[in-house]
């Protein structure tokens, strides 16, 4: 695939039109997982039946500001050959161990929203204990994670069938669901109380993911070869291409589910459906078992393909800030311990689903922050540095998460 690419850059590559953009085309769809994972099916449901299409504008506003963002990762690894958690080694040395504190607190909340929500996915499916839905999963997310070993394209390949699965299931729900032009009113931004911003913040988390923002930069940075500045510029455009196609998808089926969940649940009078199992057994009932059935073979994609995301992004993570990789099934192991914790302790899943996106967003910053600095040297990006408009926008977004998340504190902590 390289020399392929290769060929397009130099140009002398026969390919024209889509197949041109093939070799190209890849990162952006691993990363657009992360996007679409059990944490966002908990918090759009949740938002949908409780408040409507009150926060749909929450999931545009976010899902540009994760395409800007994922932009920016992807640009790092191209231009410099390195990813962000090395450059933050390099450059910021003091700071490399509570970054991995968190990083590693983070990629556990991740994979404990995406590993309960596949296993919910089988014991919906199939009628099986919860806890036998998790072995499977951690089964199944074993066998995908192998696939790295024949290099980058059979994952991606993999994680785009997925994806597909994903976007067939909720146009079957929206279709079914219908509706109406008042979800047009759903992208004036406001918002209806504490819990409406709770369920905000919550999607911010699930749609702006700290661990994606890692992993962008890896995939990136050494998967084409480039030359010189202009080659440099090439691979940037495409990859802008394969972020725009991925990342709209992404958007389009997050703000599918929300609409599907206000037009299902909240238009009659169901507005206490935030359980992903009490939403499938209420789908059939409103929408037929066609509709329940597409719910949950999307929430099944999603769980497996994410968790699998997630411990490549927690491997990147720890490679890069210590120079130290553990074997991959060993920190499989490690991160879905406490998705089986909850399960056996009986903890209600859908509810530590919302909290674990909660949480997600709290790692943003520390993400984000570092990225915004690397992408505005010019002695480190040159023909890639952000403009000082991306950089405004960039600041502008981390400050309105900043702000989001130091607000739910004091509301949790006074009781408001």
């Amino acid at each position: 695939m390289s020399a392929q690419a290769a060929e397009v850059l130099q140009g002398r590559s026969p390919r024209r039109g889509v197949r041109r953009l093939l070799p190209f085309m890849g990162p952006a769809f691993i990363a657009s997982v992360a996007y679409m994972d059990p944490g966002n099916f908990a918090t759009n449901i949740g938002a949908g039946s409780k408040f409507g299409y009150l926060l749909l504008w929450v999931i545009l506003g976010a899902s540009l500001m994760a395409m800007l963002i994922q932009h920016l990762s992807a640009s790092l690894g191209i231009v410099t050959g390195k990813n962000l958690p090395e450059l933050i080694r390099e450059r910021w040395p003091k700071v490399v161990w509570p970054y991995l504190v968190q990083a590693e607190l983070v990629a556990m909340a991740t994979d404990l929203a995406e590993f309960i929500g596949a296993s919910i996915a089988f014991q919906l499916l199939f009628n099986i204990p919860l806890i036998w839905g998790a072995v499977i999963t951690a089964i199944v997310t074993f066998s995908l994670l192998t696939l790295q070993k024949r290099g980058f394209r059979p994952m991606e390949i993999a994680i785009g069938a997925f994806v597909g699965v994903i976007a067939v299931a909720y146009l079957v729900q929206l279709i079914r669901s219908s509706p109406g032009i008042e979800a047009l009113g759903g992208f004036v931004p406001r918002f209806e109380g504490a819990k409406s911003l709770y369920l905000a913040v919550g999607i911010i988390g699930a749609t702006v993911m700290p661990h994606v923002i890692y992993l962008h930069s890896a995939l990136t940075q050494n998967r084409i070869k480039t030359n010189n500045d202009d080659e440099k510029r090439q691979v940037a455009r495409m990859s802008r291409t394969d972020l725009l196609i991925a990342m709209s998808l992404a958007a389009l089926i997050n703000m599918s589910m929300l609409a599907a969940a206000a037009a299902t649940f909240h238009a009659t009078g169901r507005t206490d459906v935030g359980d992903l199992s009490v939403a499938y057994q209420t789908l059939t009932p409103l929408l037929g078992g066609g509709a329940a059935i597409a719910f949950g073979l999307a929430l099944l994609a999603s769980g497996l393909s994410s968790s699998a995301v997630g411990t490549m992004a927690g491997q990147v993570v720890m490679q890069g800030l210590i120079r130290f990789s553990i074997p991959i099934w060993l920190r499989r192991t490690i991160t879905m311990l406490p998705a089986f914790a909850v399960i056996l302790l009986g903890f209600n899943p859908t509810d530590t689903l919302i909290l674990s996106q909660v949480i997600l967003s709290f790692g943003i910053p520390f993400a984000l922050v570092p990225l915004l600095i690397f992408t505005a040297n010019r002695n480190l990006m040159g023909v890639l540095t952000s403009s000082k408009a991306v950089q405004v926008i960039g600041w502008m977004i981390a400050a309105l998460i900043i702000s989001l998340n130091g607000y739910l504190l004091v509301q949790t902590f006074t009781g408001a």
